[in-house]
């Protein structure tokens, strides 16, 4: 008497029904079909509804096991409706019951009836009603990734030899077919990565503005990453990370605020080591920060040949998945590509300032060594002719002027004096406005005029003050480049009060030029809107100050 096959494997074809010999064709287009996808979640969902179909059971269900092997990353299932879904609420984990005992011990299991078997356990309250029940381990390139599982046999009957042993033929064509497709989902996600650092490194040696150069990373961050937001943090004066940059799909008052130097993740990332949290609302160490709504979050540091720049966090929304080894390695590489981009943009602008500050110290010079001097010359010799006639017009005439010679020598004195201060130098916000005149003086050909209101160096902070210098000299710029304006005057108002009544600073730039056309390029007024509004503020146009109106009128104002 030949032995009986063991379980799972079917018996030789003479003792095989026609059942099973019908079966193989069937089995066989299933395959085809497993393996007809590349990307990796479609191909899951696949494999359960060819598995429900090929065993004849009413649910089936994947199980992907996380890379610590513990518990489950994924869960696809096929059989339940939208509303049973909502119902049962949360999908498995896999840290117990039966699906946790096929995660330790990945080996097939057949049940007649699984709620008799004392591993079934933890079912919510509107699960529906299951008996019958096969699980088979799903191997990739020798790995466990995860299990296959149905339920419910159609007409009630329990899983026979004949649906394990097609089910781990399937199983082990969804083996192949998941690293397929897992290999083409992780070069299409480092091609990404790759090209997303190319971006950064692009736009950031494009030139610009160094708030914009962090907003592209933080942007470019959220993106790769998935991350419901993109922040970037670099060291404040007094010590800890402070929030300098944020890409988030609503407005957010996060940008400023200070992580202090006490806290434990601001000594990790200082110290040149990434942080990993699996959820936000439970680590102590984000209880202060603006990461505390989030779920899963990565922070990496920015550094540069031993050199700490910053901080890069990415937080997903709560419930999201946690980032996989490989989305933690990429996002490494994307932070010290992104580091190394910051660092030669700004060795790039450091080149820039001293080509200015060499070409502001000649037109300084020349100013002075040339220019005054012709035009106190000029103005001594109106005083000799002055001397020399007779006429009373005519004298009044040259003694106006002389008159205009002398103020003119002294508003270019003024203009050499602000040409030859550093440009770095920490100054009040009055004087940096003035500096800000002065240098655009240059290009224009004339100095707009200019008005203070109130305690502007006292009243204003840090952080608006800066954003109000960026929008005074973007719109200088534009005035300049664009306006053809004869006329220009600045008025910084530090009394000014909002329209939702806080007090703020307000900043007013009108000319008489030729204002802005309909149809024109608009992205220098868009630079100033995002400006204000990253500090809680507005930026609106108004007509100038030309005849009729003419030029144009930029309000800029935020809250101190």
């Amino acid at each position: 008497m030949s032995p009986a096959p063991p379980p799972g494997f079917p018996p030789s074809r003479r003792e095989a029904p026609a059942e099973l010999l019908a079966r193989v064709p069937k089995l066989l287009d299933a395959m085809r079909s497993v393996g007809s996808g590349l990307e990796l979640h479609s191909t899951l969902h696949r494999i359960c509804e060819t598995a429900a179909d090929l065993a004849h059971a009413r649910y089936a269900a994947l199980g992907v096991v996380d890379e610590d092997g513990y518990g489950l990353a994924d869960f696809v299932h096929h059989g339940l409706d939208e509303a049973t879904v909502r119902r049962v609420g949360h999908l498995p984990d896999g840290r117990k019951g039966l699906l946790g005992a096929l995660i330790s011990h990945p080996e097939p299991v057949r049940l007649t009836d699984l709620t008799r078997d004392p591993r079934a356990c933890g079912f919510p309250e509107h699960h529906p009603p299951m008996r019958s029940f096969l699980g088979v381990p799903i191997r990739v390139q020798g790995e466990i990734f995860g299990n296959l599982y149905l339920t419910d046999k159609h007409g009630g009957e329990p899983f026979g030899d004949y649906d394990l042993a097609m089910v781990r033929v399937l199983a082990t064509e969804a083996g192949i077919a998941i690293g397929n497709a897992r290999l083409h989902e992780a070069a299409q996600q480092r091609e990404r990565w790759i090209d997303g650092s190319v971006a950064v490194t692009t736009a950031l040696l494009a030139g610009g503005d160094t708030d914009d150069a962090l907003q592209i990373v933080a942007e470019q961050a959220r993106r790769l990453s998935g991350a419901a937001a993109g922040i970037v943090l670099l060291p404040a004066d007094g010590g800890g990370l402070e929030i300098v940059a944020v890409d988030a799909p609503h407005p957010t008052n996060a940008l400023g605020a200070v992580i202090p130097p006490e806290n434990g993740i601001v000594a990790e990332l200082l110290a040149g080591r990434p942080v990993f949290v699996d959820d936000a609302a439970t680590d102590p160490r984000l209880a202060a920060g603006p990461a505390r709504s989030y779920g899963p979050v990565m922070l990496l540091p920015l550094s540069r040949d031993g050199n700490i720049l910053g901080g890069l966090v990415m937080p997903r929304a709560r419930g999201e998945r946690p980032f996989t080894r490989t989305e933690r390695a990429l996002g490494d590489r994307f932070a010290s590509q992104a580091a190394l981009a910051l660092t030669m943009a700004e060795a790039q602008r450091d080149r820039e300032r001293l080509a200015v500050y060499e070409d502001r110290d000649r037109i300084a010079r020349d100013l002075h060594d040339l220019v005054i001097q012709r035009l106190f010359a000029t103005g001594m010799m109106l005083e000799n002719a002055q001397r020399g006639t007779v006429v009373p017009e005519v004298r009044a005439g040259v003694a106006g002027a002389v008159d205009e010679l002398d103020v003119t020598i002294q508003e270019i004195r003024s203009a050499i004096f602000a040409l030859q201060q550093p440009a770095d130098a920490p100054t009040g916000l009055r004087t940096r406005v003035l500096r800000e005149i002065a240098m655009a003086a240059v290009p224009l050909g004339f100095t707009p005029a200019h008005r203070f209101v109130g305690p502007v160096d006292t009243a204003v902070g840090d952080l608006t003050g800066k954003n109000l210098i960026a929008a005074l000299r973007e719109t200088l710029s534009n005035a300049f480049r664009h306006a053809h304006a004869d006329r220009i005057e600045v008025v910084v108002d530090a009394t000014a009060t909002l329209p939702d009544g806080r007090p703020g600073v307000r900043l007013t730039v009108a000319d008489d030029g030729v204002g802005i056309p309909e149809g024109g390029r608009r992205s220098g007024l868009h630079n100033l809107e995002r400006r204000a509004e990253t500090v809680g503020g507005a930026s609106r146009i108004g007509p100038g100050i030309g005849a009729g109106g003419a030029g144009a009128t930029v309000l800029w104002e935020a809250p101190y």
